[in-house]
């Protein structure tokens, strides 16, 4: 696949999220963040159910641009099931992917979340992509 192919591919999957959001909600009871990004507007609440240290459900609120709110929204998916640490560990891929460095790929799967590799080439975007990675570090750190 040419690289114009795979760029819009990737948009299309940017864009489904975005308008079609997985795991937009509120969860009863476990732990809430409310997190922002000032430099741009975007908010978010992520909900993170956790229990015997998996993350049994996730989802999310917000306002922002399509970054933000499709990266929540793939956030949410990939880390349903995973192990707290697994969790980490993808925020930590997912990070290192979208500023350019050479991350894992075989190690964990970031799912749709690759479509936002593109993200390097506009560096004031990374915060938004980044934003809801961010508020599940936080997350499970208080979720301990």
């Amino acid at each position: 696949m040419d690289f114009n192919n795979l760029d819009h591919l990737y948009r299309q999957v940017i864009m489904d999220h975005y308008k079609t959001p997985r795991n937009r909600g509120a969860i009863d009871g476990g732990v809430t963040i409310d997190m922002n990004n000032p430099t741009c507007g975007d908010t978010i609440r992520l909900q993170l159910a956790i229990e015997d240290d998996i993350v049994k459900d996730a989802k999310f609120d917000g306002e922002g641009c399509s970054i933000s709110m499709a990266s929540a929204s793939m956030m949410t998916q990939i880390v349903k099931g995973k192990t707290v640490e697994e969790a980490l560990q993808l925020a930590n891929i997912f990070s290192e992917m979208v500023q350019g460095k050479d991350y894992d790929d075989e190690k964990f799967d970031l799912g749709d979340a690759e479509a936002l590799s593109g993200v390097t080439k506009f560096p004031a975007r990374i915060k938004c992509a980044t934003l809801a990675w961010k508020a599940l570090e936080r997350g499970v750190e208080e979720g301990k």
